[in-house]
């Protein structure tokens, strides 16, 4: 029997608590991309307004100019006017890893997002100054240099006391707080760390911080606006010295788009932009070329850009003019379900991710007219292979070679599937029954079928099957910069790529192993009256040829229990069908013969010496 003084009361619970904060900074950091901490500070004076009497404001991303004058050194600030905070509330709010003046929910804000994104990358400190009913205070968040450890820096006051926090005078306050707001400087790792300048690869290094925010959010609240400094090393009046308004990237959209509209997707719903032709690239306001995001709570999640955009618009169907569309899918899963990860860098359903196959499968269903005209404009100017009946008819001569040993059950089937290469898996468990006897002893064997029950009951002379096979030929487009076709850079440097979706092979015109092949033999042929265009089909038909068998070789492959579907992706991915292409002897050969047989034989048309 228990002894009762030691039953405790089911609430009485000893909190958990983190042993090593330092580290847990550190490693949440390090999940967070490099410039997430612009969002996170743009975040905190968003809320901060939001909570204002009238919901207006401003918020500043611009020099600490007070130090430049003091030191010469440029470190950057985010300022606004929003409610402020006093040294106390700055203590509890600042100082503990998950706490936030703003309500705290798994779907909004966590109270860590500044802490962990910022302080990693700034252990010289995050200064803040808050003033609330006009009285202004300051804090020192930084790395103890001498110990590893994130926290507070105490201060030694004018009067001789010494504590974390410390009242300041209104003559360091930024003009464009009055009586309310806050402002943020960012140290970086040391007193001397320039924090304005972009770091090294950063896009648009002159206007990283509108082209960062541009990109992260698809529109700011109604009455807040956002901006942010250009030119700050050039003298102060000078017209190029200035504050960008920062607009998000929906009203860029939609003051840009010539077409857009919406299709609704099983629980999300895509929202879609034509851009007009010949738009600015360098404004900062634009990802270069089409892009697709995930929108949610009017910010853009899980950007592609680049390759990566360009791969996943093309899954949506977006084939060709993918340069000029934009498509933001926002999810509308019921409340609880959706919620950013802890380092918002991507979205979760009930801790799973973005359904993004099932979102391109149903948008190819329901592409929208615009975007097919667009596609067919730009398509005009392909290279539509004329080489698709004679690789046929060539392929057709082994097509006995593209039959893997796969079968698939069938009730009607005419041969059997050895049941030994069905993977059943298990290995017996060997009880003290079995142990100390001979091998041919034990009932279970050593695996396979033995480890599960329903293993007794299959067929001993195996399972009906019949033969199955996938060699759909698919369709080939050859793209180039110059008709237009393909977008740098997509497929740069790169033969070609397979979507399997739509079919369809995209074979890179511009690729150099095409161009020295067909250099070659343009060399050879040179003493040939027009023998360029005929060099140069004969040369795309054979490469096109054994891209083609390598991508039927893939399909045929697919679907076999040592084959999954991540397998077979990477036989047609860029770099595999890159590397079908290298090997060059037999296909030089195939190009001799053919272009013998079109253009005559070398030596005849070379006139002797």
């Amino acid at each position: 029997m228990p002894n009762a003084s030691l039953v405790f009361p089911p609430r009485d619970t000893l909190p958990m608590s983190v042993a090593n904060m330092s580290f847990m900074v550190d490693r949440l950091g390090a999940d967070c991309a490099p410039l997430q901490y612009i969002r996170e500070l743009t975040q905190n004076a968003v809320e901060s307004i939001m909570r204002s009497p009238d919901s207006k404001g401003e918020i500043h991303w611009d020099v600490d100019w007070n130090r430049y004058l003091l030191t010469g050194i440029f470190k950057l600030a985010v300022i606004d006017n929003g409610t402020g905070m006093s040294g106390p509330d700055m203590l509890d709010y600042i100082n503990k890893l998950s706490s936030s003046i703003h309500e705290q929910s798994k779907e909004g804000n966590f109270g860590i997002g500044a802490k962990i994104a910022a302080a990693p990358k700034n252990p010289a400190g995050l200064v803040y100054l808050s003033w609330i009913n006009g009285v202004g205070s300051m804090i020192h968040l930084w790395k103890n240099p001498d110990t590893g450890v994130y926290g507070l820096r105490k201060f030694e006051r004018p009067d001789g006391s010494a504590e974390y926090w410390a009242p300041v005078v209104d003559d360091i306050k930024p003009p464009l707080i009055k009586d309310h707001g806050t402002m943020v400087i960012l140290l970086g790792k040391d007193d001397t760390e320039n924090t304005v300048a972009a770091a090294a690869g950063t896009p648009m290094p002159s206007r990283w911080v509108l082209r960062y925010l541009n990109t992260r959010y698809a529109r700011f609240p109604k009455g807040i606006v956002v901006k942010s400094r250009e030119g700050w090393d050039l003298p102060k009046g000078d017209s190029h010295n200035f504050l960008r308004t920062i607009t998000g990237q929906v009203p860029w959209l939609n003051q840009n788009s010539c077409k857009s509209g919406e299709v609704s997707l099983t629980n999300a719903v895509a929202r879609w932009y034509i851009l007009k032709p010949n738009l600015d690239q360098n404004s900062g306001h634009l990802i270069e070329g089409g892009h697709m995001a995930a929108l949610y709570q009017d910010e853009l999640y899980e950007m592609a850009t680049s390759r990566m955009g360009v791969g996943r618009l093309q899954s949506f169907g977006v084939i060709f003019g993918h340069n000029r569309v934009v498509i933001y899918v926002e999810p509308t899963y019921e409340a609880g379900q959706m919620t950013p990860n802890t380092a918002r860098t991507n979205l979760l359903i009930d801790g799973e991710s973005l359904p993004w196959a099932d979102w391109a499968a149903e948008f190819r269903e329901k592409m929208p007219q615009e975007i097919k005209d667009l596609m067919e404009e730009v398509s005009a100017g392909t290279e539509t292979s004329d080489h698709r009946q004679s690789i046929l008819e060539r392929l057709k001569q082994i097509r006995d070679l593209f039959r893997f040993s796969r079968y698939r059950p069938a009730s009607n089937g005419k041969v059997a599937i050895d049941p030994e290469t069905v993977t059943i898996g298990g290995k017996p468990s060997e009880s003290e029954n079995h142990r100390g006897k001979s091998d041919t002893a034990k009932s279970g064997g050593t695996g396979g079928r033995a480890g599960d029950i329903y293993a007794l009951f299959l067929a001993a002379k195996g399972i009906p099957g019949e033969e199955f096979q996938n060699t759909q030929q698919p369709d080939t487009r050859w793209i180039s910069v110059a008709e237009g076709t393909r977008i740098q850079p997509d497929l740069e440097d790169r033969a070609a790529k397979f979507l399997p979706q739509q079919n369809l092979l995209l074979i890179n015109a511009d690729f150099r192993v095409f161009l020295d092949m067909i250099d070659r033999w343009c060399k050879k042929y040179s003493h040939a009256p027009g023998a360029r265009p005929v060099v140069e089909q004969v040369v795309r038909e054979w490469f096109e040829q054994q891209l083609v068998e390598a991508v039927l070789g893939a399909l045929a492959i697919r679907g076999s229990s040592q084959w999954t579907l991540q397998d077979t992706e990477k036989l047609w991915n860029e770099e595999a069908l890159t590397a079908v292409i290298l090997p060059r002897y037999h296909v030089d050969n195939s190009i001799k013969r053919a272009l013998g047989s079109k253009l005559g034989s070398i030596k005849e048309l070379v006139p002797s010496a």
